[in-house]
């Protein structure tokens, strides 16, 4: 029986792994271990995670905690290889763009063990975001490569993948949204933070470029400040925006700023339903992009570009880069009925990528 090694690190990484273990579980064909880096650490962003999609507890946890991209990496990768070296999986399978994505697909790849990479061939062109360049340097290690839309078989085939590792079988985090999207429709979360289903904005920003530096906090801050005046905003703060706001000055004046509520990070299910019955979501996040096209739901993205494009050509993202005034007369459009996003829902975004990926491992490596 071949030993599947599969690795979270960060919150988007349990969305899109869980489904793919439940299937590959339920072809009786593999052994599977989890494997957790704890780049998120916290209970919030990580143990809560485990519990809500039912995944278990990790095999292994590496326990790396926070620090710089660098010193991050070189953690997961002096703490992966003993692992890799003691169980000899067949195949490690790996997440996303984070630093816990890269770092255990190049010990797998130095070791000589296969790696698959679920969200492969999503690209920004922009190498000043760390998760682009973990994602083109994953995916040139990989040797199976599953894509979420067909831009990311494109992308990877400019790139000079070969067709053969390509497997175009949708998106996993869309089958997590789907398990949990009709709870997510009739949940009271919305109320229990002070708002009505449908008549809020709801905000999650953690990017560097957003959150660590004053210009960019400026702008979150004007933002926040000028959308509360025209309806209540809920704000699930990551921890090192929450740092960034309290070092620069800015967290007491948001406390006391009418209809904004800021909340603590969300374990899955509220934060789901938060998203399904908002007016509208702003937010730096790749993976909310995503969940707010699934559900239909209007998004404003604080980025000057996407690796998502197929939620800006198919679905309801709005790309509006750093202009607050840009940002402010789109919402203000989209509440008069001014402004009707594209609302189509991508295709294989069906809730079966999990069960495309457990049929491509079974013809690849099982016995």
């Amino acid at each position: 029986m071949k030993h599947i090694f599969a690795v979270v690190g960060a919150r988007p990484n349990f969305m899109k792994v869980a489904p793919v273990m439940q299937a590959l579980t339920a072809t009786g064909r593999f052994k599977l271990s989890l494997v957790h880096t704890g780049q998120h650490y916290a209970p919030e962003m990580s143990d809560d995670f485990f519990r809500d999609l039912g995944m278990g507890r990790p095999d292994f946890h590496l326990e790396v905690g926070s620090a710089s991209h660098a010193v991050q990496t070189a953690r997961i990768l002096e703490r992966f290889e003993p692992v890799v070296l003691e169980q000899r999986p067949d195949l490690v399978l790996v997440a996303g763009d984070v630093n816990s994505t890269f770092a255990c697909a190049l010990v797998a790849a130095q070791l000589r063990v296969q790696v698959g990479h679920i969200e492969a061939g999503l690209r920004s062109r922009d190498r000043n975001m760390p998760e682009e360049v973990n994602r083109l340097l994953t995916d040139s290690i990989s040797d199976i490569l599953f894509t979420t839309s067909r831009d990311g078989d494109a992308n990877l085939i400019a790139e000079g993948v070969e067709r053969e590792k390509i497997h175009f079988v949708g998106n996993t985090m869309i089958d997590t949204l789907r398990r949990f999207e009709t709870a997510a429709r009739s949940s009271d979360a919305p109320a229990k933070h002070g708002a009505a289903s449908g008549k809020y904005l709801l905000v999650t920003l953690h990017r560097p470029s957003n959150v660590d530096s004053p210009e960019g906090l400026e702008r979150v801050f004007a933002y926040l400040t000028e959308a509360a005046g025209r309806m209540p905003v809920l704000f699930p703060v990551h921890p090192r925006t929450k740092a960034s706001l309290e070092r620069l000055g800015r967290w007491t004046a948001l406390e006391a700023t009418p209809s904004l509520r800021l909340l603590p990070p969300l374990g899955y299910p509220e934060f789901l339903a938060l998203t399904a019955q908002a007016r509208a979501v702003l937010t730096d996040s790749g993976g909310v992009q995503e969940e707010t096209t699934a559900l239909g739901v209007p998004c404003f993205t604080l980025r000057p570009n996407t690796e998502r494009p197929v939620t800006v050509t198919a679905g309801t993202n709005l790309i509006v880069s750093d202009q607050v005034a840009k940002h402010i007369a789109l919402l203000d459009a989209l509440l008069a009925g001014r402004l009707a996003p594209r609302d189509v829902r991508p295709e294989l975004w069906d809730g079966h990528a999990g069960e495309r990926i457990a049929d491509v491992l079974v013809a690849r490596l099982a016995d």
